[in-house]
């Protein structure tokens, strides 16, 4: 007979009735228009997709997105067991961070201010495996 520890839980997979996950970076030092600018070509996309368009993109803006893309999808697939394949961008958003001040020195005595500004990026992805597509064009849940 085999001994069980009673203390120890079994782990269960959590169940997600939304169907969505969410990465959020913080304090990421760019600029909340720059990086708004670059977030809105993505929403909507598919997580391939996505990928795709953010390695072609010229913007400095693009490696924080990534990573943050990547972290998402990990959060998808080890947590949910969602397939990558079939995840979509529902929501992105950008807000600002802190702004940190200091001064440089200038002639005369005088200073300079510089503002270092920050931003809040949140991605969210969602589990697109559940749907089907009609053919009036609207996603309706499986059964």
């Amino acid at each position: 007979m085999k001994k069980t520890n009673p203390y120890r839980s079994r782990r269960r997979r959590k169940k997600n009735p939304y169907r969505e996950v969410y990465a959020l970076g913080q304090h990421i030092s760019l600029s909340a228009h720059k990086a708004r600018r670059v977030i809105d070509q993505i929403r909507g996309c598919s997580y391939e997709q996505t990928l795709m368009i953010l390695e072609l993109m010229p913007y400095r803006v693009c490696y924080p997105i990534i990573k943050l893309l990547y972290s998402a999808a990990a959060n998808a697939s080890h947590n949910w067991d969602f397939k990558k394949t079939s995840l979509v961008i529902s929501q992105s958003e950008v807000s600002k961070g802190t702004t940190v001040k200091k001064l440089k020195p200038r002639a005369r005595g005088r200073g300079y201010p510089i503002k270092r500004t920050t931003c809040h990026i949140r991605i969210v992805l969602k589990d697109t495996s559940w749907y089907e597509y009609d053919e009036y064009e609207e996603y309706l849940l499986c059964p």
